[in-house]
């Protein structure tokens, strides 16, 4: 029946926080990590000392990320200081996997001078109406369009944009590095939040194009026996990274394929330069 795919979608929803946006979907202590406060510092340093060697600042940084307007029919939303996963907080079964459960997870790459980070949703059409008035029973065709409705509500992508500045070509080496291991694990790996790792199955490569450099790719997932896709894609633009790490809850849901978030990555990625 047609109603299993909508509570297929809704296992496959929570799977997909978890895996994908674990707490920016469900939050974390706010205090942050070690890790996250010496990055912070570390980023405050770059901005009173300004930029090196191509790097932008904190500072620079929040003026060049997605803002709310700069994507049609999308919400900008800020995280706030607990909701992001740090480095220690992921692991992989395959250390040369470890860059793409990283990314995936909004952790940046690397060891950036500065980082800022966006969530990017996109607003779900409103559904049509239909179905049958004024019998007073619901219908097949009631159902039906109710379970359209639901699933069209859920097909919207949920994009993590994440910007990171590097010194001395440290961004050319973190891209190269990203690239690197998507191929070596193209054939899957284990990985993500410590303690609800995910089984990777596949990890293919996109057709893409922006910036100085640019790939992304498709990493598919499996939950319960069932595929769950993600998207994955990076731009390179001087000595900037812009990691883009998107799920859609639909698809999820039925495990088809959907659409990399083109406006978005343009959007960013035009900002940049």
């Amino acid at each position: 029946m047609r109603s299993t795919a909508v509570r297929r979608t809704a296992l496959a929803a929570s799977a997909a926080c978890l895996a994908l946006l674990a707490t920016a979907c469900g939050g974390s202590d706010s205090g942050g990590s070690d890790e996250e406060k010496a990055e912070a510092g570390k980023s405050d340093k770059s901005s009173s000392a300004g930029p090196a060697a191509g790097s932008k600042t904190s500072a620079e940084l929040e003026k060049l990320i997605l803002a709310g307007g700069d994507v049609e029919g999308h919400k900008v939303d800020e995280l706030g200081p607990g909701d992001s996963v740090s480095a220690k907080d992921v692991s992989s079964d395959k250390d040369e996997c470890a860059p793409l459960a990283h990314a995936q997870l909004g952790v940046p790459l690397g060891g950036p001078a500065a980082t800022t980070r966006r969530m990017v949703t996109q607003e779900p059409e409103k559904p049509a109406d239909g179905g049958t008035e004024g019998s007073g029973e619901l219908t097949e065709e009631d159902l039906e369009n109710f379970e359209d409705a639901i699933m069209g509500a859920l097909d919207a992508t949920t994009t993590m944009v994440t910007l990171a500045s590097y010194e001395d070509g440290g961004a050319e080496k973190t891209f190269a590095d990203l690239r690197t291991a998507a191929e070596s694990c193209s054939g899957g790996f284990t990985g993500g939040v410590k303690g609800d790792e995910q089984k990777v199955t596949g990890v293919k490569e996109e057709k893409i194009a922006g910036g100085e450099e640019a790939a992304a790719w498709t990493v598919t997932s499996e939950q319960d026996g069932e595929k769950v896709p993600f998207k994955l894609a990076v731009v390179r633009q001087g000595a900037t990274l812009a990691v883009f790490s998107s799920f859609n809850i639909a698809a999820a849901g039925s495990g088809e394929d959907f659409d990399l978030p083109a406006a978005v990555i343009e959007a960013q990625t035009e900002k940049l330069g």
